[in-house]
């Protein structure tokens, strides 16, 4: 399987996320980002050309060389710098409160400890910075939530450890975040794999 996840793996990635639906919602959430940037599972590059003038630095964190070339080759396009950092999202290389916007999108399904990943990206953001997100994960209807479950094992030994049965709502708001802004829906594509939640987040306040 190395050679599969090194070299393989990476291309069907690229493939995979260039569908129509994925661009819709990048479209949306992308453009929102604002000041320095992290992107955390940057992969190869597909969100840069949807960021705006706001965006005076990008980092742009993934742990695969292979998909890392590959966005390198698009940030040449952009006109604000891009450094990239061959991460895991559970080791982000950053100081604490160093970032205004953290961007992720069909990353947090496959990250091995989401709220470890989560935890470093409420840490690295600065008070009152945001979160913005679009994740595929558990769907709300049981006959769909079986067949995410059963699939599961599977899907992930092909899709590079990608989870389909993750509440990705809960998982944000237990890592320390408050949702500002939520929409969840099934995109188009079989629904096991399409069931999307997408929006704002913030670092949540310690009340005393």
């Amino acid at each position: 399987m190395a050679f599969y996840d090194k070299w393989v793996l990476p291309r069907l990635i690229d493939l995979a996320m260039r569908n129509k639906e994925a661009t819709r919602y990048r479209s949306r959430i992308v453009p929102q980002a604002n000041g320095v940037v992290l992107e955390v599972g940057v992969g190869s590059g597909l969100n840069l050309p949807f960021y705006g003038t706001g965006v005076a630095r990008l980092y742009g964190l993934d742990p695969s060389e292979e998909l890392l070339r590959m966005a390198r080759e698009k940030a040449r396009a952009t006109a604000f710098p891009v450094d990239f950092l061959a991460r895991s999202g559970e080791e982000i290389p950053l100081d604490d409160g160093s970032i205004d916007t953290v961007v992720m999108t069909w990353t947090l399904c496959s990250i091995p400890d989401p709220v470890k990943a989560m935890k470093e990206m409420k840490r690295v953001l600065k008070p009152g910075g945001t979160l913005l997100f679009a994740e595929h994960g558990l769907a709300p209807d049981a006959r769909v939530r079986i067949w995410q479950d059963r699939l599961n094992p599977l899907w992930g030994r092909i899709a590079g450890g990608c989870n389909l049965n993750r509440k990705m709502d809960e998982l944000i708001r237990t890592s320390g975040f408050r949702i500002v802004e939520l929409e969840s829906e099934y995109a188009k594509g079989p629904r096991p794999m399409s069931y999307v939640y997408s929006g704002r987040a913030q670092p949540a306040v310690a009340t005393s």
